[in-house]
């Protein structure tokens, strides 16, 4: 008798209004169809499709089905979520569970590393009020700072956080990082500060970059005490969670003109509510969660998930394996390397 093949359930969105009733399918999985059993299923159907299964695929990476279908997951080994954060599917019975979870660590680093050297540049060369003056067909010769010799705080060690240090760097930045373990002669940050004591480091840098993954010790990181701390005319550039920052407190910062601005990708809610204050702050650049989407980065996540699938298939192990006590992967790849 042929053994039964391991069972990968598909975790997908709805395809919207476009494809009633179909889901949006990742591509490139025909590549192990032979060696597994895919089930592809929208939330709502995720209880039967993930019973008997061995591997979770979590396509839709923002979804809280799995928490809701634990009770069918008796089979499970191993979830890979296609996000490099993982906070939306962590809860109590999984961190408990001797379930694998991977992520998709490495996929984004660049791209959003790239993003907040833009955000810098565009800050520091003033292109909103260049904008805003060709909006009303206004010369104004005006003058603007340089980017080389300022300095960065980049809040998160991690992959994402050494390559935005990488490339501010190589503009002339000066880097620190702010982490979970104080170190010198870090191979990318140099110095890393203590991210527990924000307050007392936060104000010696021109930009502070949040680049961390949310977890217990990120949640409110960047509050009051730190945005009253920040350097005057400092700018804030979010591009972890928006949970990590409070919001009414950065508003009344740059209401008061304490920060010169903010370059924001995430919130505490999205999409932002349209009565938010930040809408309406001329200092504050907003982007909807999108600073590590460039073009192919869906096939890119299909593709690390065939990767590692075969490499489940094979007995052999899983890569970026997330530490779920902790709730991000573990940097191992660079001597001395720490996580926030």
């Amino acid at each position: 008798m042929t053994p039964a093949l391991p069972i990968i359930t598909v975790l997908c969105p709805a395809a919207g209004a476009a494809s009633p009733g179909s889901l949006d399918r990742p591509g490139g999985l025909d590549k192990i169809e032979s060696r597994a059993e895919l089930r592809y299923t929208d939330a709502a159907g995720l209880g039967d499709a993930v019973d008997g299964a061995q591997a979770l695929f979590l396509w839709d990476f923002f979804s809280p089905a799995v928490e809701q279908a634990w009770s069918r997951t008796a089979s499970l080994e191993w979830i890979h979520v296609a996000a490099a954060g993982v906070d939306s599917l962590m809860f109590d019975e999984l961190g408990r569970s001797e379930v694998t979870v991977t992520n998709a660590q490495g996929i984004f680093d660049r791209p959003i590393a790239e993003y907040v050297l833009t955000a810098i540049l565009a800050h520091a060369k003033d292109f909103a009020g260049n904008l805003r003056h060709q909006q009303r067909r206004e010369w104004a010769h005006r003058e603007t700072h340089r980017v080389q010799g300022r300095s960065a705080l980049i809040i998160g060690t991690g992959a994402i956080g050494r390559e935005t240090a990488r490339l501010l760097r190589a503009v002339g930045i000066t880097v620190t990082g702010a982490g979970r373990t104080t170190r010198t002669q870090d191979p990318d940050f140099g110095t890393v500060l203590d991210s527990a004591e924000l307050p007392r480091h936060i104000g010696a840098f021109d930009h502070v970059v949040n680049a961390a993954p949310l977890t217990p010790q990120t949640l409110g990181l960047i509050g009051e005490e730190s945005l009253a701390a920040m350097r005057p005319g400092a700018h804030l550039i979010n591009i972890g969670r928006g949970e990590s920052v409070d919001e009414p407190a950065l508003v009344r910062s740059l209401q008061a003109g304490h920060l010169s601005g903010a370059t924001l990708d995430v919130f505490e809610e999205e999409p932002l509510p349209q009565d938010s204050p930040l809408w309406d702050l001329e200092t504050v650049t907003i982007s909807a969660h999108m600073s590590g989407d460039v073009l192919g980065w869906r096939d890119a996540l299909a593709e690390q998930f065939v990767h590692n699938a075969e490499r489940w298939l094979e007995g052999e192990p899983l890569k970026n394996v997330v530490d779920k006590a902790k709730g991000y992967v573990p940097s191992s790849s660079r001597p001395g390397a720490a996580e926030i």
